[in-house]
């Protein structure tokens, strides 16, 4: 896909009831007991950008708290006076013009969300960065995107940097989170990575502090965004070696954002556990636009920890929080968790990975609620099924939400699959990326047209029950999952090339209790190589984010391969799983 400045919807209409196929009769009594419990069989999109919704929600509810992060609160109207100066500043300042792209490279703090609102404010496309990429991953970030301008915290400015003059990157403005902090609170201790001010940074040429930049009050030009201009390139990771950005647009995103904020059943007093990454959409959808879209509170998380997280929950009396499995795991293990009052909570959900029962148990048991799983894409803006609150199944993805047609179909004919037999899902939406920016390639290759209608192809295996209930078998593509980080083999392998000892690499996930997967290299070495496990390992990490980097690394003499002389990757995952499950009976005590 090339670099429009605008884009049109024509790729993905929103399905009329004309293009809708028929279900499963157990699928239309869903419908039916769905409009019974309240929730509506069509959600309204409004034709308007992301950031009317902060401008309504500012406008409603001016004194508010928008956000609570580490003892400081601030108001619906501050958030938007401080969006609307920093958008001003990227126009008159950084010469962003309507369409161009801007960075944001951060952690979970306020500073995020008013530099992503003021990106959208400015007409620009926001680029979500992981915060634990290093500079070469960053590097490809930025020329692929064209990237003009970027918001940075100050412990990742050394990263981004060296690209300033010499990528398409003009400028930094550069936040430190120690300068978003409220009062110390005892029982809510600040680690000492948050404490740092921009008094305390070195600022380059060409960068600006955050405050610096607020304070020129620089008026921005009228807002002129619509719901079919481009919102935002969120990358994910790469199949064949390198990520790819999804084009979304104000209108994919806002679908996404609205219909599971109508499934979930938030409104205007609910009030969010924001610990998920905002750079990934799982915590940007969930936790800031749908907040955002209500005027609802968002307690803000730097990081995961369980005994801060149970403090917030029951001091701010939360009401939603979206927590993958393994989060949950280690939040219902701390000791005394069960004195604290977590009665406000009414939606807990997630998805991701398999969801261990006693945790569905506690749930259940001591606050009557569901874990409501989910299943979406960073190609979906997020959200494509979920559970309905009322009738949830374990173990499961859902059914298909607000005006999805979602199928199972087989891989190499693209026909229907019987019922309960696996094939691949496949789902035209209007929440469906418009493609991969600059990758005609994976276009070909993501999408296929049935029945006169374009479908993504999602990669994943499932199969569906009577009453339209989706669950999960397998995957086509080789991804880890990596306690909710999506990890694919090719790229890590694509980095493992580049060691100059490593002759072949082949990435697998390896079972871990903690993680779900792990990653795991099987390689082979060039000959007289004096490379072992320990120093590649300590390679990997020096040239990967963490979450990607493999944890173990094994050295073999030859990979298996297959007829065609390729490496059979599929015999080494389940060597290692049958290897794993062996180990795991060996240590369990006879009874």
């Amino acid at each position: 896909m090339q670099e429009p400045s605008t884009t049109t919807r024509s790729f993905h209409p929103c399905p009329t009831p004309a293009d809708v196929v028929e279900r499963p009769t157990g699928a239309l009594a869903i419908d039916a007991e769905r409009a019974r419990q309240g929730l509506p069989c069509e959600a309204h999109i409004p034709e308007t950008s992301l950031f009317r919704n902060l401008e309504v929600s500012a406008q409603r509810y001016p004194d508010k708290t928008a956000i609570h992060f580490q003892g400081s609160a601030v108001s619906y109207g501050q958030l938007l006076g401080e969006v609307e100066a920093m958008a001003g500043y990227l126009q008159n300042a950084c010469g962003v013009a309507p369409g161009e792209r801007v960075i944001v490279f951060s952690q979970n703090c306020p500073q995020f969300i008013a530099a992503y609102f003021a990106v959208l404010r400015a007409d620009a496309v926001f680029v979500p960065v992981n915060a634990m990429l290093l500079r070469d991953e960053l590097e490809h970030i930025v020329r692929d995107s064209g990237a003009v301008a970027a918001f940075v915290a100050s412990e990742l400015l050394e990263r981004i940097e060296p690209l300033l003059g010499s990528t398409s990157l003009r400028k930094l403005i550069v936040h430190a989170y120690g300068d978003a902090l409220g009062e110390e609170d005892a029982s809510l201790p600040t680690p000492q990575w948050l404490r740092t001010r921009m008094a305390d940074v070195r600022l380059p040429q060409d960068a600006v502090a955050w405050n610096a930049a607020l304070a020129q009050a620089c008026m921005p030009a009228p807002h002129g965004a619509g719901p079919d201009d481009l919102c935002m390139l969120p990358y994910t990771s790469g199949t064949t070696g390198k990520p790819k950005a999804c084009v979304h647009t104000h209108r994919t995103v806002m679908t996404s954002c609205v219909g599971s904020s109508l499934w979930r059943g938030t409104n205007p007093s609910s009030v969010y556990l924001a610990v998920a990454p905002l750079f990934h959409l799982l915590g940007l959808q969930n936790n800031v636009n749908s907040a955002i879209f209500w005027g609802g509170t968002i307690v803000l998380m730097p990081r995961w920890d369980r005994e801060a997280a149970a403090v917030l929950i029951e001091r701010h009396r939360v009401t939603f929080w979206a927590a993958l499995p393994a989060m949950l795991v280690d939040f219902f293990a701390q000791p005394g968790i069960e004195q604290r009052n977590l009665c406000s909570l009414s939606v807990v959900t997630g998805g991701g990975a398999a969801t261990p029962q006693h945790v569905n148990d506690t749930l259940k048991q001591r606050y009557g609620l569901d874990y409501i799983e989910g299943y979406g894409l960073t190609e979906s803006a997020n959200f494509l099924c979920a559970n309905p609150l009322y009738q949830p199944k374990k173990g499961c993805l859902g059914i298909a939400t607000f005006g999805v047609d979602l199928r199972i179909v087989d891989p190499e004919t693209l026909e229907p699959v019987p019922q309960g037999e696996a094939g691949e899902i496949v789902v035209h939406a209007a929440q469906i990326m418009l493609g991969y920016w600059n990758h005609a390639e994976a276009n070909a290759q993501g999408f296929v047209v049935i029945d006169g209608k374009r479908y993504f192809r999602t990669g994943d295996l499932a199969s569906m029950d009577a009453e339209g209930y989706v669950f999960m078998r397998d995957r086509l593509k080789r991804m880890i999952n990596a306690s909710g980080f999506k990890v694919w083999p090719a790229e890590v392998e694509a980095a493992l090339h580049a060691h100059p000892a490593v002759l072949e690499a082949c990435v697998i996930a390896s079972p871990d209790p903690k993680r779900g997967e792990t990653v795991k290299a099987v390689v082979t070495l060039r000959a007289g190589s004096t490379e072992d496990s320990a120093s590649l390992l300590a390679w990997c990490r020096e040239h990967m984010a963490a979450y990607k980097a493999p944890r173990i690394v094994q050295v073999v003499d030859a990979l298996p391969k297959n007829a065609t002389g390729k490496i059979a990757w599929r015999e080494l995952q389940e060597q290692e799983a049958r290897a794993v499950s062996a180990l795991r009976d060996e240590t369990v005590p006879a009874l």
